[in-house]
């Protein structure tokens, strides 16, 4: 140990380190022995412990021994030998000590690591930002300890943040760099008290100067992978305005891709809104994307239309809501109609009185998105904001207050998809009176919900994702720059970076997630992808806990829904089939009615689908849990009115149904007659479809056909999966029925239907098996 520690003097003196010579001593216990390590500190020899931690049956303990106080130590050595007595025969050589140490060492990497082991990378190489605890070392020397790591960091080639937090015996700091380049000299770790993953938050860099931020930017631009111009479908924005000319947004979009419906207010954002969700549309969170050291692939672009000449509703405007939307999808589509797009707008209204009944607004979206004024040739998908809950005096009731903050117009529209907020963000550190509102997986204290709406009226949210947190204390509760998502500034010549927050930046993160499906496959629909995204999404275990009891029943689940939709989506699911999961996607159409002579408008054709799945693997699964989700996805042509305000009937175009054969049908045929004749009973007067109950769905089918987007989970073993061969997609009564003189009844329904089976890990590979009975071009089988 004396040569290490005659190095560590020589290299500090050289370095002119001014925070006090030493070494880091580590300490290993006996296996299952317990380490007294408060003894191997002494704070008149300025001997300080620095950290202890345990790894499996030992404990490690680092000792910080200044220069000279080696000796102590070998002092110790010297009485542990001689087996050292007192005058009154007691022990003087802290026997229980040294029997318990299984070594001694200079202190690694390893040894100072305090944050969970899985996180310190396999890699040695592999460069990410380290939380690192210096000590203090008496008073007057916490910065000279910080401009010592500073110095000794800079020649290891390591970059460390200019700003630091300060405890009473501890200063952080974030550091990049690797653990190689860490473990370049000794007198490095001799600074350091402990080691930690950093939990990089939107504060880290919200709070850095300008010319900081742009090397941050700069990095990202150099690692962002970009599509041709020319082939990348775009995320459309309808709200205050983007700033072209913000360095990581300007490679994504023209001047001519900036649109206003209102020519005097310009085309920029004024209101610091519209950038900031462009900025999330493209490359998410940038708090995740500057974290990184990977390449970032951005196969989408951007579009903007000023919708709105400040962030909030549109109040006080002569024109309503519903014109201005239909007026800012026609500019982008005049300027380039060949384009692949998605539309997303954050833009509410400041109430939620509708309670789920259309309005104009709500009319108007579905109205673009079915292509009512085009017959049908081009729809539209639409992501909207589900509104948001600003009342922080609501948030200090959380969760109650989720219940009753409902979604606000047009989140109500049939055919968009709804997003609501959760969160994932709880790091409050360096505010230590403050407290996260929402744990983490939990629902976001900003989203609205739809659990008091009308039965009668689409399940909403569709689905959540990242918004956001809030935090309390005694005094209240507020929002944080910590628990926020990072994006772009709409003055990047005073900051590249702001924050957002809420609804708004959960919908521009589910925009940019279907842009990415549609970069993937760019043939499919627009309702295919709305189901795609739905299908993939999971409720986290905080969702399930929030709403779920222990043994929960149909209406539990719809009750989930109305809160947390289907949960967050997952873009890799979205995409691709893995072993275990099997995704089948239909798009197909079917004529719901036809006009007969003596009996008016009847339902006409129902389409039955082949379900591919193994059925000799199944049945080789025997008793093995196999879970199927079904997507029913299609857009409904609207017909808002005040007669009969509950009534669907009056105003979806049309509706669809989906159901699964079952071992109650002996046959084909068997399964078919049944569903004619339920098709029958409606057609008579009977209302709904009745068929008769199938226990193994989360919702059934009395609680899943609401709205245009109907989806449900069936749980079961997989023998009796083998038996359901055929799913069916049929009509319900619309407008286009009920309503004969508009001489609709005739009109094809386009759909979208998406079916996958999931199983635990086994040694069946059912894609294998399923690839033989259906030709595949891609891991998501589309059969047209």
């Amino acid at each position: 140990m004396k040569p290490a520690a005659a190095e560590a003097v020589r290299v500090q003196q050289e370095l002119q380190l001014e925070s006090g010579l030493g070494l880091q001593i580590q300490f290993t216990s006996q296996p299952d022995v317990v380490l007294a390590f408060e003894s191997l500190a002494n704070a008149t020899k300025k001997i300080e412990l620095l950290s202890v931690r345990e790894e499996g049956n030992r404990t490690l303990a680092n000792v910080f021994v200044p220069d000279g106080g080696l000796a102590h130590f070998e002092q110790y050595v010297a009485d542990y030998l001689a087996e050292k007595k007192g005058s009154k025969n007691q022990a003087l050589d802290r026997r229980k000590l040294f029997d318990a140490i299984e070594s001694i060492r200079t202190a690694e990497i390893r040894a100072l690591w305090t944050d969970a082991p899985e996180l310190l990378p396999a890699d040695p190489a592999t460069a990410f930002w380290w939380e690192v605890w210096l000590p203090v070392r008496g008073a007057g020397q916490r910065q000279a300890v910080v401009e010592d790591f500073k110095k000794l960091a800079r020649l290891a080639d390591c970059v460390v943040s200019d700003k630091q937090a300060n405890f009473p015996e501890r200063t952080v700091l974030l550091m990049y760099g690797s653990q190689q380049q860490l473990s370049r000299s000794v007198m490095t770790l001799n600074c350091v008290a402990e080691l930690r993953y950093a939990k990089e938050t939107a504060e880290f860099f919200d709070g850095m100067e300008v010319e900081e931020q742009r090397q941050w930017a700069d990095d990202l631009l150099r690692r962002a992978l970009l599509q041709p111009a020319d082939d990348a479908p775009r995320v459309c924005l309808l709200d205050s305005g983007v700033t072209h000319a913000h360095p990581l947004l300007e490679p994504l979009m023209d001047a001519t891709d900036l649109h206003t419906v209102e020519p005097a207010w310009g085309v920029d954002d004024q209101a610091d809104h519209g950038t900031g969700l462009a900025g999330l549309a493209a490359y998410g969170d940038l708090t995740d994307a500057l974290s990184s050291a990977d390449a970032i692939s951005v196969p989408h672009r951007l579009e903007s239309v000023k919708l709105l000449p400040s962030e909030g509703a549109n109040e006080g405007d002569a024109r309503h809501h519903a014109y201005l939307f239909a007026e800012g999808v026609a500019r982008p589509e005049i300027s380039a109609p060949a384009r692949t797009r998605v539309f997303t707008s954050a833009v509410t209204a400041s109430d939620y009185r509708d309670r789920g009944r259309p309005s104009s607004w709500s009319a108007a979206v579905d109205g673009l998105a079915a292509d009512a004024d085009g017959a049908g040739e081009n729809p539209r998908l639409f992501v909207l904001s589900a509104g948001n809950n600003r009342d922080a005096n609501a948030w200090a009731t959380y969760p109650d207050c989720l219940a009753t903050n409902l979604v606000h117009d047009p989140g109500q529209a049939w055919n968009a998809i709804t997003v609501g907020a959760c969160t994932n963000k709880i790091d409050t550190q360096g505010h230590p009176s403050l407290n996260p509102i929402a744990e983490a997986g939990g629902l976001s204290p900003f989203t609205t919900t739809t659990q008091t709406w009308d039965r009668a009226w689409p399940l909403k949210p569709d689905v959540v994702l990242e918004g956001g947190n809030v935090a309390k204390d005694d005094l209240g509760a507020s929002w944080m720059t910590s628990l926020s998502l990072l994006t772009a500034h709409n003055q990047p010549q005073a900051r590249l970076f702001t924050t957002s927050n809420a609804t708004s930046a959960a919908s521009a993160l589910c925009a940019g997630m279907a842009a990415r499906i549609m970069a993937a496959y760019p043939h499919l629909r627009a309702e295919t992808v709305r189901a795609l995204l739905v299908h993939s999404a999971q409720w986290s275990d905080a969702m399930r806990a929030m709403y779920l009891p222990p043994t929960p029943n149909k209406d539990h689940f719809v009750n989930l829904i109305r809160h947390c939709g289907w949960g967050t989506p997952d873009l890799n699911r979205a995409l691709w089939s893995a072993g275990d999961s099997l995704t089948l996607v239909v798009e197909d159409l079917v004529h719901p009615y036809a006009k007969v002579q003596g009996k008016g408008v009847v339902t006409r054709d129902m389409n039955l689908h082949s379900l591919p799945w193994p059925k000799d693997e199944l049945e080789a699964l025997q008793d093995t849990p196999v879970e199927m989700r079904v997507t029913l996805s299609y857009f409904v042509e609207p017909n808002p009115s005040a007669r009969g305000v509950a009534s669907k009937y009056h105003y979806p175009s049309h509706r669809l149904r989906f159901d699964v054969q079952r071992a109650l049908d002996a046959s084909t045929d068997h399964f078919i007659a049944r569903l004619n004749a339920a098709a029958q009973r409606e057609d008579e007067g009977g209302g709904d479809p009745v068929n008769p109950s199938d226990p193994n769905w989360l919702l059934g089918g009395q609680r899943r056909h609401r709205g245009s987007l109907h989806q449900d989970v069936w749980k079961g073993t997989a023998a009796e999966l083998a038996s359901r061969g055929f799913i069916a997609v049929y009509p319900s009564a619309g407008w286009w029925r009920t309503r004969p003189a508009l001489e609709r009844y005739a009109l094809p329904a386009r759909y979208s239907l998406v079916v996958s089976i999931r199983t635990p890990q086994t040694d069946v590979d059912l894609y294998a098996a399923v690839a033989q009975k259906l030709p595949v071009a891609n891991v998501v089988a589309v059969e047209t």
